[in-house]
Order: structure tokens, then C-alpha cells, then sequence
């Protein structure tokens, strides 16, 4: 009997390369999946069972039970997306089977056991506090002053993140699902992302880049870009910066995306703290980018780690560098693309060398991350300033247009998204 492995996937687009990892044919390779991720299922898949979302565990507990029983117990348990990492944990401390458990894995998952970690290695990082409630809130900005920031302790793609400028704002606290948070000092500096592998020893193949508006600006409509740096002073301190984080984290091999504040003393000189890591690689375009701008797949690595291998990633002698863009819906999802537009870059070097754009009569699910957005656009250069013009150029002058989708009697509406800057 074939040793049985558990893959839990939720992407339609080719973001994970499975075939390449696992041996289909080696192993019963099941899947539980959406229909949204179906699509990039491979062929090769020895079982297949859908569940509403990859991220409940108590709705994907019976596909694994179904698979464990036809299949044996599986050896081990892949979930590659940071939103289905507890799940995965869960069934695996459920199971007994080897891989990281729900405790493993609480401080990259938990922000404010996360940021404990953080401090107590002696990383920069901006003041923080559980955030139980009003009082806590209001007793932690008294300490170290308004603004604040109120965040999920598990949060994703910037979901639930809100700004408190004084005391008045406290009461916006109470419009909010309940869930655990964590209150942060206010930092108005702008946020790198460093994506790489870090080896238990040191730092793998690695990239730093800038964001082109941010992650919370994307959740109320603003296009989100991401360029990669070339600045090589700047990179050295990243570097530093990001290898005691990282090995403040973890002795052992993981894949990893982090995000820092980056600014300036008063001097002019660039200082740098933590805002917060992700055991995973990042979202949006990255996976693309590194296969298609590096030649690496960095999912490849994370999925040697969660198999048990240890990953074994090239480091090239040159980089070239990428950047990426996505752009919001007009409206709210579900909605229906009724038309799109990009006039021609006059330089293909000033466009994209791909993009994903959902054709017209398409309608856009409404379920949160990066991937079922407006547009999403891939680029690569030889600076960073050349792939700065490209993204915001076409930032520009993409146009999209859709309509809501609506269950209830009411009329849909129609709205257009310029996005100009």
C-alpha cells in the first residue's frame, strides 16, 4: 500500500506546482479543496473531496476522515496558503502525524505571541499590548500615545486592521466581530516586505521590496504595488535586519514573509522595525514573480519543509528585478466584469510582461486575499526606478468596469475604476 499524503489547497491559479513536488504516482497524493481551487488540481490527484472553505476546520475534518479511512493515515499534511496553515496543524495533532502543530506554529500565527518573541530577541519593533477590550486600548495609547492601530492577533491580508486617532474613536471598536487583538504603537514610516528562506543558520535566497500604496489602502480601494530594491546599502541593513528576526523565530528551515517600517533618523540614516512575519511565501504575485523574474519556487521549499525535507534553494550570482501589481473591484463582490481597458505602453518595457484580467461576462467571487481581484500584473526590469514607471504607469491608465452582482429585487449597480494617480 502506497504511503498516503494530505494536500489542503484553495488557489485556482497555478500559485503551487504540486506535480513538482510530490510524486503523484509514488504516493496517494488526496486532496481537499473549493470549487474555486479545483481548477489546479492535478490530474494526477488520487481522491479529491470539496469543502465550503479550506479554512474551517470543523468543515474539513470529515473530507480528511473520509481520506484517512480509504487512504491510511496520512504521512504527512501540506497547506501551503497562510489562511490554511491552523487547519493543517489541527489535523495533524489530531491524527498524530508528523509536521508542525497548533503550538508550533502559534507565534506566526498569534501576532502578539509573535511579537513577544520579537522583543525578547531585542528586535526594534514599535510598542504592542494584548488588546482585550476599550480599556485596554485606552490604558496602552495613554503609555505611549494616539494614533494606535488595533489588529486581529490572527489576521490576513490586512483584514480588520483600524486606526484610533484618539479617545473619541475608541467607540469604532464595538462595530467590530469579536475576536483576540493586539494594539500597536502608530508607525508612519513606509512598509518593506522580504520575502526568502531562512536555513536555521542563516539567510537563503532572499528579496526586499517596497510597497506601492499598502495593504490597508488595498482594502478600501486604492491599487497595491510592490517593487523590488536595488539599493545596495539599503539591502545590507535589510539583510542584517531580517536574519535576526527570522532566526529569533526559528532555529529550524522556513520560508518566509516579513514586513518591516522603514524610515529615516533625523540625521538621514535608515532604521528599520518589525512589524510582523508570515511562515509562508507571500501572496499576491510573488510566487510568480520569483519563478518567472528568479527561476526559483520558493513553494518548493515550503513544501520540502512541511514534508519533512530539508529545501535546498539556489542563491543566484545576479538578480534581476520584479514587481507586481494588483487592482481592486470597483465593487463590492459578487460582481461581473462589463469591460477593461490598457492602451498600449509606447516602451513594452514600460508594461507588464504579463497579466491576469478577468474577461468580460466573468463574475468575481466574493471571498477575501489576493488572487480574485480587479487585475493583477507581473513585472520585471533592470532597476528598481524602471520598474517603479511601469507599475505606476499602468496603474494609470488600466480602466475596469463592473457590475454588482445582487441575490436580493434591487436593481445592480454599475461603476467604473479609473484608478488614476
Amino acid at each position: 500500500m502506497k504511503d498516503h499524503l494530505l494536500v489542503i489547497h484553495r488557489w485556482r491559479d497555478g500559485y503551487a506546482r504540486y506535480e513538482d513536488y510530490l510524486d503523484h504516482e509514488a504516493y496517494d497524493v488526496t486532496y481537499v479543496t473549493t470549487n474555486l481551487g479545483l481548477p489546479s488540481v492535478p490530474a494526477g490527484a488520487a481522491a479529491v473531496r470539496m469543502v465550503p472553505a479550506t479554512d474551517d476546520f470543523h468543515g474539513v475534518w470529515p473530507a480528511v476522515a473520509h481520506l484517512s479511512a480509504r487512504f491510511g493515515t496520512p504521512r504527512r499534511v501540506l497547506a501551503l496558503n497562510e489562511g490554511d496553515l491552523d487547519t493543517a496543524a489541527l489535523v495533524r495533532e489530531k491524527l498524530g502525524c508528523a509536521g508542525q502543530t497548533p503550538d508550533e506554529l502559534a507565534r506566526f500565527r498569534d501576532k502578539l505571541a509573535m511579537n513577544r518573541v520579537i522583543a525578547d530577541a531585542g528586535v526594534p519593533a514599535p510598542a504592542f499590548a494584548d488588546a482585550p477590550d476599550e480599556a485596554a486600548v485606552a490604558a496602552f495609547a495613554e503609555a505611549h500615545g494616539w494614533p494606535v492601530v488595533v489588529k486581529p492577533r490572527r489576521g490576513t491580508a490586512s483584514r480588520g486592521v483600524v486606526r484610533l486617532d484618539s479617545a473619541a474613536d475608541l467607540p469604532l471598536l464595538r462595530t467590530l466581530p469579536p475576536e483576540p487583538r493586539l494594539v500597536q504603537a502608530y508607525c508612519a514610516d513606509p512598509v518593506l516586505h522580504i520575502d526568502g528562506l531562512w536555513t536555521g543558520e542563516a539567510l537563503g535566497p532572499w528579496r526586499a521590496s517596497r510597497y506601492v500604496n499598502t495593504c490597508v489602502d488595498f482594502t478600501e480601494g486604492e491599487a497595491l504595488g510592490s517593487v523590488e530594491i536595488d539599493d545596495p546599502q539599503l539591502l545590507a541593513l535589510i539583510g542584517e535586519f531580517t536574519a535576526r528576526a527570522a532566526g529569533a523565530l526559528s532555529t529550524e528551515p522556513w520560508v518566509f514573509h516579513l514586513e518591516l517600517f522603514a524610515g529615516r533618523t533625523p540625521d538621514g540614516a535608515p532604521v528599520l522595525h518589525f512589524l510582523e512575519a508570515g511562515y509562508r511565501v507571500g501572496g499576491a504575485e510573488i510566487p510568480f514573480v520569483w519563478r518567472e523574474v528568479h527561476g526559483i519556487d520558493l513553494m518548493a521549499a515550503a513544501a520540502d519543509i512541511q514534508l519533512g525535507n530539508r529545501p535546498d534553494l539556489p542563491v543566484p550570482s545576479t538578480w534581476h528585478t520584479g514587481g507586481w501589481l494588483l487592482v481592486p473591484l470597483p465593487v463590492p463582490a459578487p460582481c461581473r466584469v462589463v469591460a477593461w481597458d490598457l492602451p498600449a505602453a509606447p516602451d513594452p518595457n514600460e508594461g507588464p510582461y504579463t497579466s491576469v484580467i478577468p474577461p468580460v461576462g466573468h463574475v468575481l467571487p466574493r471571498i477575501g486575499g489576493y488572487e480574485h481581484v480587479g487585475a493583477r500584473f507581473r513585472f520585471r526590469g533592470t532597476t528598481s526606478g524602471d520598474v517603479e514607471k511601469a507599475v505606476l504607469r499602468t496603474a494609470a491608465r488600466f480602466h475596469l468596469e463592473c457590475s454588482a452582482e445582487v441575490t436580493a429585487p434591487v436593481a445592480g449597480r454599475r461603476q467604473t475604476c479609473g484608478l488614476d494617480r
